[in-house]
């Protein structure tokens, strides 16, 4: 009959020991030699080994795997924008443009279905220079929105963004939240 293992998880090693040694009695061994051989027990040469191998753990886990932003070609992106966080103008370079589209990305719905007209009337407040319909076609080109056949029904695709778009996203939501609170009301 074979044995199912049982797992065993101590929150913490020292009251783990304590409890153990309270079990043992009067002749119980030292408090680090009791830990030492529950290390030992568990795989490791000693405490000190336990204890390194878990803080190198918790560092991995912690640890992102994505590379830094490029601060350089997210400076560059960002000139683009004015201080409101509106696109100036279409970028010269290839990088920038669809860099300068994730910024435009963050801006719409998620998982909504827009019209044509929806989508150009939302991307006129997000840039300066009256071309909805490049900015559309580009971000469909580069995956960051989809339509139907037909040229309607828009819809913002899901996805993480890169170190660098989310470097340029978080700068430009500041600048556009200053933008919506220096607009006028139309209260007032």
């Amino acid at each position: 009959m074979t044995k199912t293992p049982i797992p065993l998880h101590a929150e913490d090693l020292t009251v783990f020991t304590r409890a153990l040694a309270k079990q043992l009695g009067p002749q119980r061994p030292s408090h680090l030699t009791l830990m030492n051989m529950i290390a030992r027990a568990a795989g490791y040469q000693n405490v000190q080994h336990m204890r390194s191998a878990s803080a190198a753990e918790m560092r991995m886990a912690t640890r992102q795997d994505e590379p830094p932003a490029d601060a350089r070609l997210v400076e560059r992106t960002l000139y683009q924008f004015d201080e409101g966080g509106r696109l100036r103008q279409w970028p010269a370079k290839r990088a920038v443009q669809n860099l300068a589209l994730w910024g435009l990305w963050a801006t719409l719905p998620a998982n909504a279905v827009l019209k044509e007209k929806d989508i150009n009337a939302h991307l006129a407040k997000e840039h300066l220079f009256q071309d909805a319909a490049t900015l559309r076609r580009t971000m469909i080109s580069c995956g960051l929105m989809s339509r139907k056949t037909d040229g309607t029904d828009y819809v913002r695709i899901e996805q993480k963004p890169t170190a660098d778009a989310k470097a340029v996203i978080q700068v430009l939501s500041m600048r556009r939240r200053a933008r919506l609170l220096k607009a006028p009301t139309r209260d007032a």
